[in-house]
């Protein structure tokens, strides 16, 4: 558990990842039915970015820096997010701020460290529970929600352990098996094809059916030294993602282009079909 997202928060993969789950979850709203999400890496819920620790990496001025000025239509439900939150949003704040009356969140961290804030953001709300526990250990007591029969699974580990896609990979079946009516998204860093390839294959040779994987890379994926780019698998995704995701990824390639990110490629890819 050495990973704090407080050094990364605001860097080019938050955004992915937010704005997709924004996607998902203003998908679900659309419906009056209410809904559950649970998230199984949950993070402190916020970041101040003019922290010690986001201030030394500098990693959001590549990321959310480059976007916070930009008009482009696809990406305004996602910046206004961001500027009514205040400080930079981790998962649980954005997913809270879409919930209406009749939905819930369920956020799991197994960091002490960060759980004692996340319960702070969200003390006295109640729709959100916190649970200081492994999310992926939560997945069997926690699924399928007692109360609501639609919702989403966001799953976002720090991926510091070599069977984090391994772990993803199981999580998925589990989830699909214990709740079928839900989304599933899983958030994976890009560096090099090897493990990503063997994630999606871990997958299908499971037999899970409706498999998005949504792709930004930043430079083709060579050095796995480096984070080449991030993706988000999402399962059972709400009719027209595709379309919507495409849109939201090819503005952020170009809210996010300098001289030096001209190699920026966005893949949108069905590995599996319904």
């Amino acid at each position: 558990m050495n990973y704090r997202h407080a050094y990364h928060a605001g860097n080019f993969a938050d955004c992915i990842k937010h704005a997709i789950l924004l996607v998902l979850l203003k998908a679900l709203a659309r419906k009056p039915a209410g809904f559950c999400v649970l998230d199984t890496h949950a993070g402190c819920g916020q970041y101040d970015l003019s922290s010690e620790e986001a201030q030394k990496t500098g990693e959001w001025k590549t990321g959310i820096g480059l976007l916070e000025g930009s008009e482009d239509p696809a990406l305004q439900e996602y910046l206004a997010a961001v500027r009514d939150l205040g400080l930079y949003p981790g998962s649980p704040a954005f997913t809270r701020h879409v919930l209406r009356p009749q939905d819930e969140l369920i956020a799991c961290e197994l960091h002490p460290e960060d759980v004692r804030p996340l319960r702070r953001l969200f003390r006295d709300d109640p729709q959100v529970s916190i649970h200081h526990r492994n999310g992926y250990e939560a997945l069997r007591a926690l699924l399928p929600p007692k109360h609501l029969k639609r919702g989403l699974v966001l799953i976002d580990p720090p991926f510091e352990k070599l069977d984090d896609f391994q772990q993803c990979a199981q999580a998925v079946s589990l989830i699909r098996n214990r709740f079928r009516a839900g989304i599933v998204a899983v958030w994976y860093p890009i560096k090099h094809r090897t493990p990503v390839r063997a994630f999606y294959n871990a997958l299908t040779d499971a037999g899970i059916r409706d498999i998005i994987a949504c792709e930004f890379l930043l430079r083709p994926a060579l050095d796995p030294s480096r984070l080449n780019g991030c993706g988000m698998l999402v399962v059972n995704a709400p009719y027209g993602f595709e379309n919507e995701a495409r849109t939201v990824l090819e503005a952020m390639k170009t809210g996010l282009a300098t001289e030096d990110r001209e190699d920026m490629q966005v893949h949108i890819e069905r590995l599996a079909e319904e």
